[in-house]
């Protein structure tokens, strides 16, 4: 069993056009704390990740999952070929 927290803060900061110094400024955080969260290698604190989901507008269970977000490609309507 996997006990760690998937996440979707690349993704969005992508997105949005935000870097990890900017996130962490807004936040109040190491740029590299982001870093970890992005990566897998941190799991944020409640407080943390609610204050990451306002931050960008969203629930907190669109930014954070307790199982791995499928990929967008697999997500993606195929287009036909005809």
């Amino acid at each position: 069993m996997n006990d760690g927290v998937f996440n979707r803060i690349g993704l969005l900061r992508a997105e949005q056009g935000v870097s990890r110094r900017e996130l962490a400024d807004a936040l109040g955080v190491h740029y590299q704390t982001v870093g970890y969260l992005e990566r897998g290698e941190y799991a944020p604190s409640l407080h943390l990740a609610l204050r990451i989901a306002e931050f960008f507008g969203l629930p907190v269970e669109t930014v954070f999952s307790t199982t791995p977000f499928p990929r967008i490609s697999d997500a993606a309507p195929r287009a036909s070929s005809g």
